[in-house]
């Protein structure tokens, strides 16, 4: 009877790591402002590194750790001009990583504070943050 509970606890015990191993799944996009590129891993593994951009002179992009508030597949700037932002990922009030025409900028700052990426590299994130959910996700910014 010990060995057939002591089976059953142990089984119990796998369940219960597995599903916490899958709980714990995260996404992680790393901005190093001072390189200008973006590293994206997922549960620890480097899935990709792009080049993007931030803020140029006179403005900054904030520097820190956040989750995703809101994400939308195209959004255009209330405040820039009605500038299209593909594939956007909000993370801090009107800060966002998205997709940009300007590709000639990309590994240098250009952005009026957002984190600009090509807009192909943008739909991969997006799709992957949907993919994990918002929730598993994580944006990183650093200097």
């Amino acid at each position: 009877m010990l060995r057939i509970f002591s089976g059953l606890a142990l089984g119990f015990l796998a369940t219960a790591v597995t599903v916490t191993a899958a709980q714990a799944a995260s996404l992680v996009a790393h901005v190093d402002i001072s390189s200008q590129t973006m590293t994206v891993s997922h549960n620890g593994r480097m899935l990709y590194h792009w080049p993007v951009s931030t803020g140029r002179s006179g403005f900054r992009t904030p520097t820190g750790k956040w989750r995703p508030t809101r994400m939308h597949k195209m959004w255009y700037s209330r405040k820039y001009d009605n500038s299209p932002m593909p594939y956007s990922i909000f993370f801090k009030g009107g800060y966002a990583i998205h997709g940009t025409n300007y590709v000639k900028s990309l590994g240098a700052p250009a952005s009026h504070g957002c984190v600009r990426l090509h807009t192909a590299n943008a739909r991969e994130l997006y799709n992957l943050t949907r993919a994990v959910g918002p929730k598993n996700m994580r944006v990183i910014i650093t200097r």
